[in-house]
């Protein structure tokens, strides 16, 4: 366990942080995972209250385009993603998302694919209001012009449907339709693209 949450923290200390708020949620997590407290969700919806989640992040890159989904616990558009497993380093818990929400195979966008693009903490809303998501977004090439397997179980249990969404489309969006740090996600992305 020491050593997954060394490699975890090892790979969060290597993000280049967008802004002086992404530099101090990077801080907040290198003290909570030193801080010895469990990390990984061990009991559905929130226990511990604080703990990690990966983001999978689609991008059409020559559209400008990212998926988001109408997800139905947190009444967001969110990117793809979820809980990570107890052991389980997040970019495999970002590439097991894709494959069991969307039936897509992960191709990183970038290449240092195990460190997170981006890393942000937020208060969750919704349905599951009230606890701690340490989110650490992954990048992986889209393409909005293939249908999304959208017919699956596992989609209709967690999504109302999806959207393409230009760069500036998202960011003309209110961020209350959106995870919290999405418009400075995207102008992090805009930066290295």
């Amino acid at each position: 366990m020491a050593e997954i949450k060394a490699e975890i923290s090892d790979l969060v200390g290597q993000v280049k942080p967008l802004d002086q708020k992404e530099r101090e949620h990077i801080q907040a997590v290198l003290e909570w995972i030193a801080s010895g407290v469990e990390i990984f969700r061990i009991e559905k919806p929130a226990t511990p209250s604080q703990h990690l989640v990966s983001y999978s992040v689609l991008v059409d890159r020559k559209k400008k385009k990212v998926l988001l989904l109408d997800h139905r616990k947190a009444l967001k558009l969110l990117p793809g993603g979820g809980h990570v497993n107890k052991d389980e380093l997040p970019f495999e818990t970002a590439k097991r998302e894709l494959a069991e929400e969307l039936g897509i195979e992960a191709k990183p966008l970038f290449a240092n694919v195990e460190v997170p693009f981006f890393v942000t903490i937020m208060e969750t809303v919704g349905l599951t209001a009230g606890h701690l998501d340490v989110d650490l977004w992954y990048v992986f090439e889209g393409d909005s012009e293939i249908k999304i397997n959208d017919e699956t179980d596992e989609f209709k249990r967690e999504f109302a449907g999806y959207h393409w969404l230009g760069f500036d489309e998202i960011l003309s969006r209110p961020i209350e339709a959106l995870d919290t740090h999405m418009h400075r996600f995207i102008e992090k992305l805009k930066n290295y693209l």
